[in-house]
């Protein structure tokens, strides 16, 4: 169970993930053991999963974003593990999603140029047998970047 207490440290993690145990319990009226005890049930229970950091795309070379719709033109157990195994080896691949509707999968590519994307698709999507049809979509400009979750 998780309290309004643990709403807020989820909350200011988000924001900081670099918040020691000190800071927390200041910002949540707490004493540092109290915070940090916290902070460890909840990466315990799986609620917290990881802390990472955020990079600049552009400044480390990746100036192309795209969302790439993927339909399988053959359903079953072992495509669908297949192609799963295929994204999990592609490292421009950084998030996917299986979908309702027209598309079996919505993934978000990173790539350092048009060529890289357009490989990414042909050379790779394409080529995999269960793949029936590929729409891609450049990201022009990112008006908000990605968030975190609402507590």
């Amino acid at each position: 169970m998780m309290d309004e207490t643990d709403t807020k440290l989820l909350a200011a993690l988000q924001s900081d993930a670099h918040l020691t145990a000190q800071e927390l319990g200041e910002m949540l009226n707490l004493s540092a053991s109290q915070a940090g005890r916290r902070r460890q049930r909840l990466e315990s229970a799986g609620i917290i999963e990881g802390y990472c950091a955020r990079l600049d795309p552009a400044r480390v070379g990746l100036t192309v974003q795209g969302f790439v719709q993927v339909q399988l033109g053959t359903h079953g157990a072992e495509q669908s593990r297949s192609f799963a195994r295929l994204v999990a080896t592609r490292p421009e691949i950084t998030s996917a999603w299986t979908m309702t509707g027209d598309a079996d999968y919505l993934l978000r590519v990173f790539c350092h140029d048009l060529g890289a994307l357009n490989r990414l698709i042909h050379d790779v999507l394409l080529a995999h047998p269960s793949v029936a049809r590929v729409h891609s979509q450049i990201v022009m400009d990112q008006i908000k970047r990605d968030a975190p979750l609402p507590t």
